[in-house]
């Protein structure tokens, strides 16, 4: 049995890092995010039960690095690499033979390079899998909403990104029309390039996302932002929004006010066997993120080598997860959104409501 690690770490400083210390909850933020510095990785719980189609086992654990988005932002990287490394190093300790790096640690620094340089074990990002399970999420979302992928103008926000670059390569041959979102136009150019070679439609770029998100049918978003940046004026009734950043791109105001509009999270996936977690991470039982799920499915599969690290993921490498996501049995597992799950019922409500605004904005035009 080949066994894996994966890193976690706080998201909502205060929220997250009560679960484990309660007296969190009632301090402010900047004194929790004080007092996470001071603390070393731990081992957060031990991961059994998954069990591939093939018949093939892994366990691993959750390693809890001590630092939020912000910390990792504001902090020397030498001392954040140091925190992830001491991650590693705990995992090789256990006994694991990967390591995969959640949520902002896999952002932070080269994208994990130079953490795999100080370690003797391999490590990935999970990010590969988390392209391939935000692009099926979204375009099967569309789908309930009414909207044929082929007929649809998309917007990758994020798209100077290694996900968010390959989430445009493999939507631009499906898509009417893609819209590049970013802060620095020079740094899509050249992706608008590469696009237009195997787009079936036009190829824009942006920095304006309040100009230009309202004009788009579906979003892909995957910024690595701290806090968020897509709010209710963002968004056309109808309109689909795969967040996959951690921590979301997509205020929580869009789910207060905005009942047309689908907000989904990328990547959650369900996981084989009768996996146990031993630990809360605010999932469905059995389920997990894409970038955990691809962690998984490399232990399974006995290929012990860093898979994804850098900057950039290519399709190759999607296509990869998602061959071997099939092989062992690991799968979309519907939606979710805003931390809840969310059935094709609700989807049929927020479509319906999108189509009541839209006649009602036509009367008043005519």
């Amino acid at each position: 049995m080949h066994r894996f690690a994966f890193v976690i770490h706080p998201i909502d400083v205060k929220r997250d890092a009560a679960r484990k210390y309660p007296i969190a909850r009632y301090l402010p933020e900047r004194w929790v995010e004080s007092l996470l510095k001071r603390k070393e990785p731990i081992v957060v719980s031990r991961i059994t039960g998954i069990r591939s189609l093939t018949g093939a086992q892994t366990e691993g654990w959750f390693i809890g690095c001590p630092l939020s988005p912000r910390m990792m932002l504001s902090l020397p990287l030498e001392f954040v690499y140091q925190k992830i490394i001491r991650c590693g190093e705990i995992a090789q300790e256990l006994g694991a033979e990967i390591i995969g790096l959640g949520a902002f640690t896999s952002v932070v620094g080269d994208g994990g390079i130079t953490i795999a340089k100080n370690l003797r074990i391999a490590v990935t990002t999970g990010n590969s899998y988390t392209v391939a399970t935000a692009i099926e999420g979204a375009v099967r979302a569309a789908e309930l909403m009414g909207i044929p992928i082929e007929e649809a103008t998309v917007a990758v926000v994020g798209a100077a990104g290694s996900i968010g670059r390959t989430c445009a390569l493999a939507l631009a041959p499906q898509a009417a029309r893609i819209l590049l979102l970013g802060r620095d136009l020079q740094r899509l150019e050249p992706i608008a390039a590469e696009l237009r070679k195997r787009a079936r439609g036009e190829v824009q770029l942006s920095a304006d996302l309040a100009h230009t998100l309202p004009q788009a049918d579906v979003v892909i978003t995957v910024t690595s932002a701290v806090d968020a940046i897509i709010y209710p004026q963002h968004l056309k009734p109808g309109a689909v929004v795969c967040d996959v950043a951690r921590p979301r791109d997509v205020s929580v105001r869009v789910a207060r006010e905005r009942d047309d509009v689908l907000v989904i999270e990328g990547g959650v996936v369900a996981v084989p066997g009768e996996v146990d977690f031993g630990f809360d991470f605010g999932f469905p039982p059995r389920t997990a993120y894409a970038c955990m799920s691809e962690t998984m499915m490399l232990a399974l599969e006995g290929r012990i080598e860093s898979f994804t690290l850098g900057k950039e993921v290519s399709l190759q490498q999607v296509e990869t997860t998602q061959q071997l996501a099939q092989k062992h049995g690991f799968r979309l597992a519907g939606f979710r959104s805003f931390e809840r799950a969310i059935n094709e019922e609700e989807i049929a409500r927020i479509r319906e409501n999108a189509r009541r605004k839209g006649a009602r904005a036509y009367s008043a035009v005519g």
